[in-house]
């Protein structure tokens, strides 16, 4: 039987994975309680692996993929 990671599935909306909307989220949270500077990537690291198992080196894939996309 064959096994499908859905971390790693686009979402057929907007083509996120549950990894890039968890980072999403966490980041847009992390802003507001910075009023909107700039978040620091070893805070964000720690928000998001409260979420969701994930290696430093994946997450900075994962925000170089998303400032690519803009």
């Amino acid at each position: 039987m064959n096994t499908i990671d859905i971390d790693n599935l686009p979402d057929e909306r907007d083509g996120l994975t549950r990894r890039e909307r968890i980072v999403l989220y966490c980041l847009h949270q992390a802003q507001a309680e910075r009023d909107g500077r700039n978040v620091p990537t070893a805070m964000l690291y720690g928000r998001v692996v409260e979420y969701i198992d994930m290696s430093e080196d994946k997450l900075q894939q994962i925000l170089q993929r998303l400032l690519s996309q803009e």
